[in-house]
């Protein structure tokens, strides 16, 4: 199973970025290769995906959710990936947005973008446009302040 950490400081308070980030329908804006994200309820939704020439839809269970802290979450069937997003207060007008990820490659040429880092540079690319997006607006697109809690083992 493969892993990336990537990190950005935004420009924005902590409460504007974490709140931009809960609107997964906007993520086609900012993620590159994210063609459609549908919210199906408060803990699920369903991406359609083209990386690399590689067409995906699958679904994503969030696991935790906590407000201007993190969102973490799943994919429950297909492509097998898991998540956290944290939100960092760096002071009242700036935040570092961290993502970490694992995934499992699928074939062959998921494999080979995986030894050549595609996915480390895909993440990063998309903190930065994220950063771009959030600090080019004057106000998040909308926010969900809801808890989701994270699962007893």
């Amino acid at each position: 199973m493969g892993g990336v950490t990537k990190s950005v400081d935004v420009a924005v308070p902590v409460r504007t970025a974490y709140n931009q980030w809960t609107q997964f329908e906007e993520f086609p804006r900012f993620m590159e290769g994210v063609q459609e994200v549908r919210q199906l309820d408060d803990r699920t939704t369903h991406w359609r995906t083209e990386i690399a020439g590689v067409q995906r839809e699958f679904e994503a269970r969030i696991t935790e959710q906590l407000p201007d802290e993190r969102v973490a979450w799943t994919s429950t069937g297909g492509t097998k990936q898991s998540g956290v997003v944290t939100f960092h207060r760096l002071d009242a007008e700036h935040t570092r947005v961290t993502a970490q990820m694992e995934y499992e490659p699928d074939g062959m040429l998921e494999k080979a973008g995986d030894k050549l880092n595609l996915v480390d540079r895909q993440v990063e690319g998309d903190l930065k446009r994220f950063k771009e997006f959030i600090e080019s607006r004057s106000a998040e697109t909308g926010g969900w302040r809801g808890e989701v809690d994270r699962p007893v083992p």
